[in-house]
């Protein structure tokens, strides 16, 4: 064989060789990608939640938004959070605080006013459980929360990571005794579904599914439509199906309306 059809032979070679490794690359690169969606903990998905609807701008912000009859305002700053419930917008006629001791108070234009002990734990949970879900994920690295990976599944053809919550009784509220599930979209992080089996006025189960998704100021809200079982506290893992299913009945929406972030 002569030199120019050695030179010839070789090129081909090389080209060929060159297509070959193109054309496996991105399934390599899939495959590598999957492997590492496949090992991320509980936490780190959690955190990926949390940044991706915005939890950097939510600690050291103010948030105003009305729900129902109520205006509600958090303050959070270097780790400190107030939070609060009024009957007007300006806070005047009457307003619920939770000071950062986890004190709470009531004030009537602008005078505070003594509230049954037996009532304030109750007023001091429902401002709370407000202001909790209007920012979720955020919240789920706090000290008391512990989060657990469950097998992933899917949502109507959606692929998502499912992390189960519970609480310590330290740090946990009065509420610590309830168990949380969230399914987390695989790409996005966003949280689409949220389950909870509570304890109180006999316990129950819920399942709300997030819509109406808003970007306002850099964080993300989302409302819910709040969903009930005929069964009252079937597996926490169960309910996506049942969903699927049309098994659940919609009792409910919750809808914020008015949201300010201020940074």
């Amino acid at each position: 064989m002569t030199t120019t059809r050695l030179f010839y032979v070789f090129s081909l070679i090389l080209i060929l060789q060159s297509c070959k490794e193109q054309s496996t690359a991105p399934a390599t690169q899939e495959k590598e990608q999957s492997t590492v969606n496949a090992t991320l903990t509980a936490q780190e998905i959690v955190d990926k939640a949390i940044a991706a609807a915005g939890g950097s701008i939510i600690e050291n912000a103010t948030i105003h938004f009305k729900f129902r009859d109520y205006y509600y305002n958090a303050t959070r700053a270097n780790g400190s959070t107030t939070l609060d419930r009024c009957t007007d917008p300006e806070c005047l006629l009457q307003q619920d605080k939770i000071k950062e001791n986890g004190e709470f108070v009531r004030f009537r234009e602008s005078a505070p006013v003594p509230v049954p002990d037996s009532m304030a734990p109750r007023y001091s949970n429902s401002i709370n459980s407000v202001h909790y879900f209007s920012v979720l994920p955020y919240g789920l690295n706090d000290p008391a929360v512990h989060k657990e990976l469950i097998s992933p599944t899917e949502i109507n053809g959606k692929p998502y990571y499912r992390i189960k919550v519970t609480f310590s009784e330290e740090g946990g509220g009065e509420d610590f005794e309830d168990e949380y599930m969230y399914w987390i979209d695989k790409e996005s992080y966003q949280v689409d579904y949220i389950a909870y089996n509570y304890q109180v006025d006999e316990g129950g189960t819920r399942f709300r599914e997030a819509y109406n998704e808003r970007i306002v100021n850099g964080v993300r809200f989302v409302d819910y439509r709040n969903y009930k079982p005929e069964e009252q506290f079937p597996s926490l893992t169960d309910l996506g199906s049942l969903f699927e299913n049309k098994k659940l009945k919609l009792l409910s929406q919750i809808e914020l309306e008015n949201i300010s972030v201020i940074k």
